[in-house]
């Protein structure tokens, strides 16, 4: 089978509903919603929304909700969870609310999970009080929403409506070997979180695509990872604009998180050798610069990994930068800058 370019798979988006220093939740909302309508035009496959909580940059931690909202304001897209976290929610709970998403927008909700809270354990326990106990359920909570979405469970005496009979294409999301472990189990699709664990990643696909069972939701694995994506017009201007998404993994690093800061000309003084070392690797599947350098560093990274979908999120402070770019990146896959 030949290699899969960057110009052959589908482009898609995460958004973590970022709020900048000086805004608010309310704003981010409408940038983000701007920006789905803007990538639709461009051609972007799926906007999914990450569900976060007790984080002052983040505001999508009302995940379903936001789906809503973002899928009423775009046509075509599909719109989904990056991921709603299992741990924190009734199996049944989830089905019903992405039930009727589906029935309001039908043919464009996804269903991304994922094992973890999304937040600190104190955080965890006030959004499920028997939060370990959950997350070591997750498997069983993942084949739950499978039954509450079949037509067959019409005769349980726990239906969730809407929901049952919906086709819901439902993803595991993971950052480890674990999570591969169980898509490739269940015959799902994978989505893998190298834009902030990337240690794991080319492990886990490889044993996600080795070990994968064919079933009646997907016939052969599919690999989507997402990656951090800064592109401008010159690679100066993308690697100030970073300097936002330094600032914000420097927080994460030291405990000091604060909504997502302005870029600064040089982060000296906002970080130690220890942090910067830190967030470099935290942060390695990162691709910063011009037309160019983004092109020719995505087709490096394609070729290595044969990724059937790629998801990219972009944390950069002014709004308008974070469409243009969408618009670099989108230009970079339909031109033969990557050859």
């Amino acid at each position: 089978m030949a290699d899969k370019l960057i110009q052959d798979i589908p482009l898609s988006i995460l958004d973590l509903a970022p709020i900048t220093e000086g805004s608010n939740a309310a704003n981010t909302f409408k940038n983000s919603l701007r920006l789905a309508q803007r990538v639709e035009e461009l051609g972007y496959n799926r906007y999914w929304l990450a569900e976060h909580h007790n984080m002052a940059s983040v505001a999508s931690s009302a995940t379903s909700v936001l789906i809503g909202y973002i899928a009423g304001g775009t046509n075509t897209i599909r719109v989904g969870s990056g991921g709603i976290m299992l741990p924190n929610h009734a199996p049944l709970v989830v089905a019903e609310q992405f039930g009727t998403l589906a029935s309001l927008y039908p043919g464009r909700i996804d269903l991304g999970l994922g094992r973890a809270p999304g937040t600190d354990q104190i955080t965890a326990r006030a959004l499920r009080r028997n939060y370990m106990e959950s997350a070591q359920d997750f498997p069983d909570d993942v084949m739950a929403l499978q039954t509450y979405f079949s037509a067959e469970n019409s005769s349980s005496k726990v239906r969730a409506v809407p929901g049952e009979g919906l086709d819901i294409p439902i993803w595991i999301l993971g950052s480890s070997t674990d999570s591969a472990r169980l898509a490739a189990h269940l015959g799902l699709p994978y989505a893998f979180a190298s834009h902030f664990a990337p240690t794991q990643f080319m492990t886990a696909i490889d044993l996600y695509r080795r070990n994968f069972r064919p079933s009646q939701y997907l016939r052969e694995p599919y690999v989507m990872a997402c990656v951090n994506v800064i592109a401008a017009d010159t690679t100066g201007e993308a690697e100030r604009l970073a300097t936002s998404f330094y600032q914000l993994a420097t927080g994460i690093i030291t405990g000091k998180r604060r909504p997502l800061q302005p870029p600064v000309d040089s982060m000296d003084g906002l970080w130690g050798d220890y942090e910067e070392a830190a967030v470099r690797e935290m942060m390695k599947y990162t691709f910063i610069g011009d037309r160019k350098r983004i092109g020719s560093d995505l087709a490096y990274f394609q070729r290595h990994a044969q990724l059937d979908e790629l998801m990219v999120t972009s944390h950069i402070y002014d709004p308008e930068a974070r469409i243009h770019s969408y618009e670099v990146l989108k230009s970079v896959q339909n031109t033969s800058v990557l050859l």
